[in-house]
């Protein structure tokens, strides 16, 4: 399927936020994210080099809504992390800062914050278990853990040695946010902390990019639950996926470091189409689609960023977001749609 934009159009167009005609309908470019086999589509938004082209709610939803991140969240948390390695306060390859690993004969000891930010850490963490309420994500996000889910996260032994495998885990995020609580303050009072942590987000990330109003969710304990619940409306939701696509704010400045975005979209020893908690190319099912990186999220959240030639043959930058409630036995079909729109919107490679 092809979805070819009215690309003449686009110097009509106003920046994200402001009032939007759009270069093409919204039916003709966002309509197959809306169809019956997507299940719950919620919202959608595509953006090219900057500026709204289409933009559709299900009906009751519209930008007063904010919807919840899920694992897209992850990819934030990592955008922190890189703030602070740029800062120099961070050492990608140093052990991770965690007091409670470094007693004499931990092998956690040699847990990096690559590997934590790869996935790779081999903490004994269980995403999804059997029974899917027993596993650790849930038992700490919903269960027994919520007060201090970063204490739950780090006193799990290894399973497997650093570096070893691939293992996705919302618990191994909520490290990452625990280390960047831990770098920016010395306070265990649950306030200052939560305080610390959102003061240095939204001067560092979210104001940059023109995301004012993200609300981030915090543990009994103070930590930022950056693996999973984080909330955004659909424009603020692409407004951070362009700090994924070239890591520039809202007024063009460089927000996120050129090295440290290539890090993120490096694909990690362990697995291909995972880099530095982003996902890599998950949407190419036929060979068509252009090389995407994006923030995926439980039931159906996807921040998709990519390059590509539009029809006027010249390059541009496009953010592609949805937002829904989709079970995970029908994300596949999701997903495979996903790759055929971002597919149509570039010329095939020569």
């Amino acid at each position: 399927m092809q979805y070819k934009l009215a690309l003449p159009a686009l110097a009509a167009l106003t920046l994200i936020g402001g009032a939007t005609p759009l270069a093409a309908s919204p039916d003709d470019v966002l309509s197959p994210l809306f169809a019956a086999d997507q299940g719950d589509t919620r919202g959608a938004i595509l953006i090219e080099d900057g500026r709204v082209i289409a933009k559709r709610y299900a009906p009751g939803y519209s930008d007063a809504n904010r919807f919840i991140s899920w694992s897209t969240a992850k990819t934030m948390t990592a955008m922190l992390i890189g703030e602070l390695v740029s800062d120099g306060r961070l050492t990608l390859d140093a052990p991770a800062p965690i007091a409670e690993w470094q007693k004499p004969g931990d092998p956690r000891a040699k847990i990096t914050l690559r590997h934590l930010l790869h996935m790779s850490a081999g903490l004994k963490h269980t995403e999804v278990g059997d029974p899917v309420e027993a596993s650790d994500t849930n038992q700490v996000l919903f269960a027994s853990g919520t007060h201090t889910m970063a204490a739950r996260a780090i006193a799990q032994p290894l399973e497997a040695k650093p570096g070893e495998k691939f293992e996705y885990s919302s618990l191994t995020t909520i490290i990452l946010s625990e280390i960047i609580t831990r770098t920016l303050t010395d306070s265990r009072d649950a306030k200052a902390r939560a305080k610390a942590y959102r003061d240095f987000a939204f001067e560092r990330l979210y104001t940059p990019a023109g995301a004012n109003g993200v609300v981030l969710e915090f543990d009994g304990a103070g930590t930022q639950i950056g693996g999973s619940l984080i909330h955004l409306s659909l424009p603020d939701f692409a407004r951070v996926g362009a700090l994924l696509l070239d890591g520039k704010g809202a007024d063009g400045s460089q927000v996120i470091a050129p090295d440290w975005l290539a890090f993120m979209k490096t694909p990690s020893p362990k697995k291909a189409i995972y880099g530095g908690q982003t996902w890599l190319n998950r949407f190419s099912k036929t060979g068509r689609e252009p090389a995407i990186a994006s923030m995926n999220g439980h039931l159906g959240q996807y921040v998709l960023t990519f390059r590509g030639t539009g029809a006027d043959g010249r390059s541009h930058g496009y953010i592609l977001v949805r937002v829904g409630n989709t079970r995970q036995d029908r994300l596949d079909r999701v997903e495979q749609v996903m790759g055929e729109v971002a597919a149509g919107l570039v010329q095939p490679a020569p």
